[in-house]
């Protein structure tokens, strides 16, 4: 056991003998969502970094939590494999352990699954400073009560991630974009039924600017199916070399209309199935931003129309929630979240068993 791990440990052995709650870090990149702690004694994760094995024929990575995502990233696109959920940014310095913890995935989510699907196996130091290890490094280790993925969007209240062992996938061979100027209900309505058909669907994005709804779909796969896809999709082909920026803006929430947000307006995620029609919003809050084929709604509202949105994700068997609160660490950041009491009660006996000292990232709801 080297140093910095058992730095780790002891670190969380002293906190749950006093009882002194640990705020859990990596970059820091996360720490505008409403989930980050916001109280304790900080434990930095970032000395604890390190790729511990990779296997590219295998398509396995095993690195340790502070390593830095983008590092990870580039070792991978050396070998032509990636990270196929496209694990959002938000700022420089992420690392691996806080892209599991937070469980955040991005545009190609709906098609390739997310952070926790990618997860073979973690090591995790609990509330009481035992090191524990769950799962392997091949799919076939995972039998039971899946703890492993159970970590990804726990934001650190089961455990401190001290490593993980991740799936990767190779780059596709073809990639583009079609472009569609159309209103919400018809980008809902051709996402749908491009969902029933065999196309290489990867991600998909409905904006609307100075009035014009515009539809962007990305196709990966196979040369011969991307092609095949496009004369069966039609849209305008967009092939310009800033179009893979322009996906990481969406990825990372750079594009305009997430700068644009008014003071004092909070950033809702909507999460709805993917088939559910256009949501009515109150009246003076803009068109959503559209992402997973329908399934993911991002919406800009003051807190009075929190109970509004609520509602509306309900009805359409959903959930709504503050991704980014009002101000600055808001209180609406609290108010904004469906807690759904069967859920509840299982997070509440799952911390129990984990962090029976309730010492990891206390405070906020887990994700």
């Amino acid at each position: 056991m080297d140093v910095a791990l058992r730095q780790t440990i002891d670190r969380v052995r002293d906190a749950a003998a006093r009882h002194a709650p640990l705020r859990i870090r990596g970059g820091g990149t996360k720490d505008f969502h409403r989930s980050a702690p916001r109280a304790g004694e900080p434990l930095d994760m970032r000395p604890l970094a390190g790729i511990v094995s990779y296997e590219p024929s295998e398509l396995v990575v095993t690195v340790r939590a502070g390593t830095p995502l983008a590092e990870l990233e580039e070792l991978l696109a050396a070998q032509g494999q990636c990270l196929p959920f496209e694990p959002p940014r938000f700022g420089p310095g992420g690392t691996v352990g806080g892209m599991v913890a937070t469980g955040l995935s991005g545009p190609a989510r709906a098609s390739v699954g997310a952070v926790r699907d990618y997860v073979l196996g973690i090591e995790i130091v609990n509330g009481q400073g035992e090191l524990l290890r769950f799962g392997g490094q091949v799919m076939k280790n995972v039998a039971g009560y899946d703890v492993s993925r159970l970590m990804a969007g726990a934001w650190g209240q089961l455990g401190v991630i001290t490593e993980v062992s991740l799936k990767v996938l190779p780059f596709a061979p073809a990639e583009t974009t079609l472009r569609f100027v159309c209103s919400q209900a018809d980008a809902l309505a051709r996402l749908n039924a491009w969902g029933g058909q065999p196309l290489p669907l990867n991600a998909s994005c409905w904006v609307e600017d100075a009035g014009v709804g515009t539809l962007y779909v990305r196709l990966r796969g196979a040369n011969a199916a991307v092609e095949a896809a496009c004369r069966t999709m039609g849209g305008e082909r967009q092939d310009a070399p800033g179009v893979a920026d322009d996906w990481q803006a969406c990825r990372d929430q750079r594009l305009p209309w997430f700068a644009e947000r008014a003071q004092g307006h909070a950033l809702w995620r909507l999460s709805v199935p993917q088939t559910a029609p256009v949501l009515h919003l109150p009246a003076g809050v803009a068109p959503p931003l559209v992402e997973w084929h329908g399934g993911l709604r991002w919406v800009q509202a003051a807190p009075e129309h929190g109970d509004a949105l609520h509602a509306l994700a309900a009805q359409a068997g959903g959930s709504a929630s503050v991704f980014i609160a009002a101000g600055a660490f808001g209180e609406d950041a609290e108010a904004g979240f469906d807690a759904d009491p069967a859920l509840a009660a299982i997070h509440q006996r799952l911390r129990q068993a984990f962090d029976p000292a309730g010492i990891l990232n206390p405070g906020r709801v887990m994700a």
